[in-house]
């Protein structure tokens, strides 16, 4: 089949603002968005900037907006589109060059949360065992890919880039809520915060967004409940 990419491009060595300009792709109704727009750079427009890495919804390098949605190119059918797709950088992003967007800021917040493992106890013979049921607390966030799809489609990070967003606060989840780990009070302090889990609205658009089938909105949830009644 064929189909027509219309692709949001922008140089800052040559554009004062970002513009569509449309290709005719021919593809297989089961080719990803991915593989069109790899077909776009590889033979119609070297010029075109995207991100791209495993190609298999993994490493979350290829989220762009795609008729009007949050996704991953990678994992995204063209048979589930149609004959006309829509394809734009992330909002809420500077856009550095075309699909392109400045992740510093989001990976900067991420640091915030202190995502890491945090237990000062005597260093054990063997792993540091759990229980399923401790497992399966936490196990829902330990999917976050880093994608920043559910940040990028949140309005309340539309309107206020202070906010942590819910990428943060679903890493911040991960790791409060494991039995291991002994830094809870601090990443709830953080996320406590006026740019922490109470600018959430509970829009859902996040839960949406994500590739990952994260309840990102249930995590934010529960880091209130935490915060208001210490219970993790």
């Amino acid at each position: 089949m064929q189909v027509t990419l219309r692709i949001k491009r922008f140089n800052p060595e040559a554009d004062t603002q970002s513009h569509f300009e449309n290709y005719q792709v021919e593809v297989e109704p089961t080719d990803r968005v991915l593989d069109a727009l790899q077909t776009v750079k590889w033979y119609q427009d070297g010029t075109l900037t995207l991100r791209r890495s495993c190609a298999h919804g993994i490493c979350g390098s290829d989220a762009m907006l795609i008729n009007g949605r949050n996704r991953l190119a990678c994992k995204v059918l063209i048979r589930d589109l149609g004959n006309k797709i829509q394809i734009e950088p992330m909002r809420g992003f500077r856009v550095l060059k075309d699909l392109v967007v400045d992740m510093e800021p989001f990976f900067a917040k991420y640091r915030q949360v202190m995502p890491y493992l945090v237990n000062n106890d005597p260093v054990p013979q063997t792993e540091r065992l759990q229980s399923p049921e401790e497992h399966e607390r936490f196990e829902d966030t330990t999917k976050c890919i880093l994608c920043a799809a559910c940040t990028t489609a949140c309005p309340s990070y539309w309107s206020n880039h202070e906010f942590l967003g819910p990428a943060a606060i679903v890493q911040g989840h991960r790791f409060i809520f494991d039995s291991r780990d002994q830094l809870k009070s601090e990443r709830l302090a953080v996320l406590n915060d006026m740019t922490g889990v109470w600018r959430c609205r509970t829009i859902f658009n996040c839960v949406e967004a994500c590739p990952r089938g994260i309840d990102v909105t249930k995590a934010i949830g529960e880091v209130k409940k935490a915060i208001l009644f210490g219970k993790t």
